[in-house]
């Protein structure tokens, strides 16, 4: 039996939730795939996969075994990966987790481009605002938004994340503009789900801090249907600017109490797991993604004074 096929078999299993999916991906029959991981359960002694007609389930043998193999695959993968740093291009799988929103509007076509670049790298990306645990869950990379918490792992930060309270014209002519953060608290607060504090805005200002208590008829977990509510006047959102600053560019929202900032120092990231060597195909991505959007990313251009740098001082790429 070929061992590390058998244990990259398994770990498609359990990643697509059939043999037939997994023996498709390994370009076998199923009854191969089948007959693979039974001898590989024969072998180690242990039942892996608990079979039924309508699923399949680890058995807790299988997600220990499942930790390992994960762990021994990635070393593997980077193992291979620095013998051969002197080849002239990256290549190999690279799994990425991102958040949803900023990779339907950003990621997506700066993908298109990564691949023109370096079309040997193959892309599975999972799109998911909840944070997954890398290590556990085999993944290469993520991207991350805010403020990072003190963990593990190494980080590289690749944009600022400008943060904006906005609203549309028409709900500000019916109810009035605040010209100070505690009069939010009269106003219809659109509040999103996954913020760490989402109920409790903080603005400052010349060392001024105001933190507010937001309440209003939203809370929702995705900043797309925020900014989408907002720009039918359904009240005052917090949102990042990459998600607003076509809206704000069009007039359809306007910023509300904009000489106040909002988590200043949030910003996009990639991290990785820190014990690990970086990856070729790891590295090129992120020094790709840094390239591109960069400390004056296309999406802030002229709608902040800091993004009014000269063109030879910026860092971002251009907007596809």
């Amino acid at each position: 039996m070929d061992r590390l096929a058998a244990m990259q078999l398994f770990v498609r299993v359990v990643e697509s939730g059939s043999f037939a999916a997994a023996a498709m991906q390994a370009d076998i029959s199923r009854a191969q795939a089948s007959k693979l991981i039974r001898a590989l359960e024969d072998d180690l002694g242990v039942r892996l996969l608990q079979r039924t007609t309508r699923k399949l389930s680890l058995t807790e043998a299988g997600q220990r075994y499942l930790h390992r193999v994960r762990e021994a695959l990635v070393a593997i993968s980077e193992a291979e990966a620095e013998a051969a740093e002197h080849q002239s291009e990256p290549r190999g799988r690279l799994r990425l987790s991102a958040p949803m929103s900023f990779s339907i509007l950003h990621l997506g076509p700066a993908l298109a481009e990564f691949h023109q670049r370096y079309p040997k790298i193959e892309l599975e990306v999972d799109l998911d605002d909840h944070l997954v645990d890398l290590v556990e869950d085999g993944w290469d990379l993520a991207l991350r938004i805010g403020r990072l918490a003190d963990s593990s792992l190494a980080a590289r930060r690749l944009a600022p994340c400008r943060m904006v309270a906005v609203a549309s014209p028409g709900y500000l002519q019916r109810h009035g503009t605040p010209q100070h953060p505690l009069e939010l608290t009269r106003h219809a607060c659109l509040r999103y789900s996954l913020a760490r504090r989402r109920d409790e805005w903080t603005f400052t200002r010349a060392g001024e801090s105001v933190t507010v208590s937001a309440s209003g008829p939203l809370r929702a977990n995705n900043g797309d249907m925020i900014a989408a509510a907002a720009t039918a006047g359904l009240g005052i959102a917090l949102q990042p600017s990459f998600i607003s600053s076509d809206r704000l560019r069009r007039g359809e929202l306007v910023r509300v109490l904009p000489d106040w900032q909002i988590e200043a120092d949030a910003a996009v990231h990639a991290v990785y797991p820190a014990s690990r060597a970086l990856p070729a195909k790891t590295r090129a991505l992120i020094d790709f993604l840094a390239e591109r959007f960069g400390d004056f990313p296309y999406w802030d251009c002229g709608l902040f004074p800091e993004t009014t740098a000269p063109a030879a001082t910026r860092k971002s790429g251009s907007r596809p």
